[in-house]
Order: structure tokens, then C-alpha cells, then sequence
């Protein structure tokens, strides 16, 4: 490998590193930011006096919600190693790369969706009164200026 391949390479690895630190501090500081106003499980659990059946119902829908969360997060995490591989093989933005992004993307979609569906769900299972509570906490989430 000649000395311009060499800091090419060297360039690419410090860029993924650079942007999973960033990534890793963003996600760190943004959950201690939004510990700041009640999350929609402190608001579920601690906040809207569920009856037992309301408990138990969340309890499955949560459940089979966060199977589903962490095959599409391994997914991503699949997606980013083969982009990382073809960073390395390609040196370019070949066709590797632009699949890899590809399966990404569609992974976070995917999931970014089904998230939703999941909050919806939840939702059902509550009284008209909780779920007025409910939705003002995902309205003040959604509307939050934080990323």
C-alpha cells in the first residue's frame, strides 16, 4: 500500500470513528436532556394510575415492541459494518456503500415507523382522560427543539 492509499485509509477510519463519537456523545447528551421533562414511560408507569389490566396489556405490547426494536437495531448495526467494510475495500462511494446506506436507511425507516405504530398502541389501551395526558407528552416530545 503506497503512502496516498495509507492516509486515505487513515482518513476514512478517523471519518466513521469522528461520526460514531458524535453520534454516541449526541445520543448520550440528548437522553439526559430529555430526562429533564417526564418520558412517555415515566408518564405510563408512574403518572396516569393504570388499572392492572391497562399494566398488563402494555406490558405485552412493550414487550414485543422491543424484540422488534433491537432486530432492526442490529440491522442498522449490520449495515454500518458492511459500510465500514466497503469504505475499506471501495475507497469510494461505490455500490457497497451506497447499499449499505441503502439497507440503513431502510432498517431506521422501518423502525422510526413501527415506533410510531408502537406509541399508537399503547395509546389504545388507555382511558380518554390518560390518553389526553398521553398525547400532550408526545406532542411536547415531537415539538421539542432537541434533535
Amino acid at each position: 500500500m503506497n503512502a496516498v492509499s495509507r492516509v486515505v485509509v487513515g482518513m476514512l477510519l478517523l471519518t466513521v470513528f469522528a461520526g460514531t463519537a458524535g453520534g454516541w456523545l449526541g445520543v448520550r447528551y440528548g437522553v439526559q436532556a430529555q430526562r429533564s421533562s417526564p418520558s412517555l414511560d415515566d408518564l405510563l408507569h408512574h403518572e396516569l394510575e393504570l388499572s392492572a389490566d391497562q399494566q398488563q396489556r402494555l406490558s405485552a405490547i412493550e414487550s414485543r415492541f422491543a424484540q422488534r426494536r433491537q432486530g432492526l437495531e442490529q440491522q442498522m448495526r449490520a449495515a454500518n459494518r458492511a459500510l465500514a467494510s466497503a469504505i475499506l475495500s471501495e475507497h469510494r462511494y461505490g455500490p457497497q456503500a451506497q447499499r449499505a446506506i441503502e439497507e440503513f436507511h431502510a432498517a431506521m425507516a422501518t423502525l422510526q415507523e413501527e415506533t410510531i405504530q408502537h406509541v399508537l398502541a399503547m395509546r389504545a389501551v388507555l382511558t380518554p382522560q390518560q390518553a389526553q395526558q398521553f398525547d400532550q407528552t408526545v406532542a411536547r416530545a415531537l415539538n421539542s427543539s432537541r434533535p
